[in-house]
């Protein structure tokens, strides 16, 4: 029996996340989160190679990794050579170096295919930038949420009060270019994707518009 599979793709702090594991738990799916496994690649080549992120050093690393994946509260989790990434993903080295790292094609590569596996874990709710255009492109629904710069920017800042407006704004734009920019699956909204700007709405408004239209679209 195939597996059902929403897909959830937009930019940076455009709300994917919170709304991907609300999506998940009203359906009873498993959640996954594909930009965690790119930070954990990028953790792991930080650690690994740290004076060579190009892509000959990136790779190196990949190919001598071994990556284990489980659920945890039905959220797909993984751990690199036995190691847990998840406290250092949102880490300040991990965050700057990850759309360099996200943008080697041998590493987007690498890391659709673990996503694609993923279905052995039942119907799954996973969000990113690429998951409705590449991933899967044939998913049961596609969304694209978006949101503009200064709401994203806001959000980003809720997350880490330390920050400051503009150097968070920098950082968005900068993210926004490059995973837009990139010769591998750069971010777009994906063929047959229903668009959502969340701008101005909260996490429950936008669950509702992709349960509605999930709902009516025969999946309970």
């Amino acid at each position: 029996m195939s597996k059902r599979i929403i897909a959830i793709d937009g930019p940076s702090a455009s709300g994917k996340s919170t709304v991907s594991r609300r999506v998940a738990e009203e359906l009873g799916f498993c959640c996954v989160d594909s930009g965690a496994l790119y930070r954990g690649v990028t953790w792991l080549c930080l650690r690994a190679c740290p004076k060579r992120l190009d892509a000959k050093g990136v790779l190196g690393a990949l190919a001598r990794v071994r990556p284990e994946f489980f659920l945890d509260a039905r959220a797909v989790r993984f751990t690199l050579d036995g190691l847990d990434p998840w406290p250092e993903l949102r880490s300040e080295a991990v965050v700057e170096h990850v759309s360099a790292v996200a943008a080697i094609p041998g590493v987007r590569e690498w890391v659709v295919e673990r996503l694609r596996g993923m279905t052995v874990f039942g119907d799954l709710v996973m969000e990113g930038r690429d998951i409705g255009s590449v991933v899967f492109p044939g998913a049961d629904f596609k969304f694209y949420l978006d949101a503009d710069e200064s709401e994203r920017a806001r959000r980003r800042l809720l997350e880490n009060a330390a920050a400051d407006l503009s150097s968070v704004k920098s950082s968005i734009s900068r993210r926004d270019r490059i995973d837009s920019t990139r010769k591998a699956a750069p971010l777009r909204v994906a063929e047959g994707a229903c668009v959502i700007d969340t701008t101005g709405l909260g996490v429950e408004d936008v669950v509702r518009i992709i349960l509605d239209k999930v709902r009516a679209g025969g999946f309970q």
